[in-house]
């Protein structure tokens, strides 16, 4: 390293700094006169304008919560946008203490989740010129995640399973709807199948056992056993009990074996 190169600073040595091995500093351009313009500047141009309600996964009369578009490294990725077109130096007092207010309520939120131990609130501002807040969820125990770089190690992190993403997404929209709003994000659908066969069916109704003439034996005999019981109980087979309590005899029914099934159905950019 050139002797003119700036010096690495302390952080690089920190147990949360997602990298090790020879690092080097880059050289620092000269500051521009005229920053460009963000984007969505106008509310013409505006993507969190133009974004339907659908693709966010909590939204009330002034606020809306949305998350990634797919699973990330972190249990959870949210961001929090006011609808109006406005920066946060450009909010109302009532949209101010609203901010404040739901801040702490979607923190909360977060928080509730399984094997959530922190919630990490930023606001950057640099990407788009609409209002959003983001809120990342520190996984319990990992404590190589605390601090400035949580939102580095979501793109590094291996990403977690959809079900469970799905889920989180579910639960803080319901959360939020405690409160007021509408969820958007619904929980994922339980995916099962039934038991091919019944465990305790009689040997003689087995798939491997059974045959068209032992149903016909077992049916006849049925017959013969409600027949006998009739003439001791007039009330046999009808559904109603004896006169001495006992229930009147049912004809068992085959097991046919047959199966039924149910009908069913991001990464993080750090100049944001």
């Amino acid at each position: 390293m050139p002797d003119d190169a700036p010096s690495l600073p302390d952080f690089i040595r920190w147990p949360s700094f997602p990298f090790e091995g020879d690092l080097r500093v880059k050289p620092l351009k000269e500051p521009v006169a005229v920053e460009p313009a963000r984007s969505g500047e106008n509310a013409e141009d505006c993507v969190a304008c133009s974004t339907p309600d659908d693709a966010y996964i909590w939204v009330s009369e002034r606020w809306r919560v949305r998350g990634m578009d797919r699973p990330t490294g972190l249990p959870a990725v949210l961001i929090l946008e006011c609808r109006s077109h406005l920066d946060l130096g450009d909010l109302p007092n009532l949209l101010a203490a609203e901010l404040g207010v739901m801040t702490v309520r979607l923190e909360r939120a977060i928080r509730s989740l399984d094997g959530v131990a922190r919630v990490h609130v930023n606001r950057w501002g640099d990407g788009s010129a609409h209002l959003h807040m983001w809120f990342l969820a520190r996984p319990h125990g990992m404590l190589q995640l605390r601090g400035t770089f949580l939102a580095l190690w979501d793109d590094i992190l291996p990403v977690i399973p959809e079900h469970q993403w799905r889920e989180n997404m579910a639960l803080v929209a319901a959360w939020l709807a405690e409160f007021g709003g509408q969820a958007i994000a619904e929980p994922p659908h339980i995916q099962w199948e039934s038991p091919a066969t019944f465990t305790d069916q009689p040997a003689w109704a087995s798939p491997e056992t059974a045959t068209e003439d032992d149903g016909a034996v077992r049916f006849g005999s049925a017959i013969d056993n409600l027949a006998e019981a009739s003439l001791d109980d007039p009330t046999a087979g009808t559904g109603r009990r004896s006169n001495h309590g006992e229930p009147s005899v049912a004809i068992p029914q085959q097991q046919d074996g047959r199966t039924r099934e149910p009908g069913a159905t991001a990464g993080n950019d750090p100049g944001r």
